[in-house]
């Protein structure tokens, strides 16, 4: 689980969950409070979906011997330059590379 693309109350909510689980304290919800925590669940997975989704405009300025590098590459892979461009950044955000 990628904990940096939950809110601080997402995270207190999965801690406790997990706390309790480990622990071997946790009692399942009475039907009253399970309406409740199927809302706050919900909203979680839709925020954590538009976290995951939304994009940002960046306007960045690149060496042009590097972008026609970059060009020929995502022409080899039969794929826009912008999306291996995004690819990269992505894979450097998320220490894959």
């Amino acid at each position: 689980m990628k904990k940096e693309l939950y809110t601080k109350e997402e995270l207190a909510f999965f801690d406790e969950l997990e706390n309790k689980i480990d622990t071997g304290n946790y009692e399942p919800i009475k039907i009253e409070e399970l309406a409740k925590k199927r809302i706050e669940t919900k909203k979680i997975a839709e925020n954590t979906i538009k976290k995951r989704t939304r994009k940002k405009t960046v306007n960045i300025r690149l060496y042009e011997e590097d972008l026609e590098k970059i060009k020929a590459i995502s022409l080899e892979k039969g794929i826009p330059y912008q999306t291996l461009i995004n690819s990269a950044i992505h894979k450097l955000a998320t220490k894959e590379i």
